[in-house]
């Protein structure tokens, strides 16, 4: 399949990734081909090899058809097989490795990421992923920059947890001092932005690379700055969700800062 898509107009490089490319997949995972184009990519022709793939037509969104950041691509399912195609402009890829060297990063509104996608995750996923077909050797020497962790972006990231702090502020002025009496999809929604802004920073802080909202919660938990019980403190806030909720997360936010030093 990785060959068939190297052979389309514009695709530059095909690379394996999610949790197969990582190793810690389950036996029922999908299978992530991150199909790398510069310039635009044949639409018609990743159409007419998919429908070779699986014998029906499959609608293939082109650059954009996905959102900003996710950009396009198809699901596919071949033989009982989920796989799914994931476009990636090569020359925006590239620019925001560029950036992530500088320590500057973005978080975009995208559809499938609840906490916005952080622009980190470009270069963390060819730092992670398997090349499969790369002509040129284009993705194999950006893979090779991307296996050292910049140190500007760590202090960014790290840095950013002051934000988990002010949207901790921010939910106790609308969890209510009575149970019942608050706004639980506003405190849900800043609890929830501070703590994925903590699995940011813990992972930063680890000079790991944190690809998406899915797993962070666990992975950020198994880190050596997260304290023990990390998790299990997390999901007691956002079930709670009330002033005393708030006053929990808040100091498990101040908690985990003081260990990012």
């Amino acid at each position: 399949m990785a060959a068939g898509l190297s052979g389309v107009r514009g695709v530059r490089a095909v690379a394996l990734g999610g949790s197969r490319a990582r190793g810690a997949h389950r036996t029922d995972s999908d299978w992530d081909l991150g199909v790398y184009y510069r310039g635009g990519v044949d639409v018609a022709g990743l159409a007419a090899l998919a429908e070779e793939l699986t014998g029906a037509a499959v609608e293939v969104a082109g650059p954009g058809g996905w959102g900003p950041w996710v950009n396009g691509g198809a699901w596919l399912t071949v033989d009982g097989v989920r796989i799914d195609w994931i476009l990636r402009d090569l020359d925006r890829v590239e620019s925001v490795w560029a950036d992530c060297r500088e320590g500057r990063y973005e978080v975009g509104v995208q559809a499938g990421h609840p906490l916005g996608f952080w622009s980190p995750a470009y270069a963390g996923e060819v730092a992670l992923c398997r090349v499969l077909a790369d002509p040129a050797g284009e993705l194999a020497a950006l893979r090779a920059q991307t296996g050292t962790y910049p140190e500007p972006l760590r202090k960014a990231l790290v840095d950013a947890a002051w934000e988990a702090e002010f949207s901790v502020a921010v939910a106790a002025k609308s969890a209510g001092a009575r149970a019942g009496a608050g706004d639980p999809l506003h405190v849900s929604l800043c609890l929830s932005r501070a703590f994925g802004i903590l699995a940011q920073s813990l992972h930063a802080h680890q000079r790991m690379w944190l690809l998406n909202e899915k797993g962070a919660l666990t992975g950020a938990a198994t880190l050596p700055a997260a304290p023990p019980d990390f998790a299990a403190r997390v999901a007691g806030a956002l079930r709670g969700l009330d002033a005393s909720a708030v006053a929990a997360a808040g100091a498990l936010v101040r908690e985990v800062r003081g260990r990012l030093v």
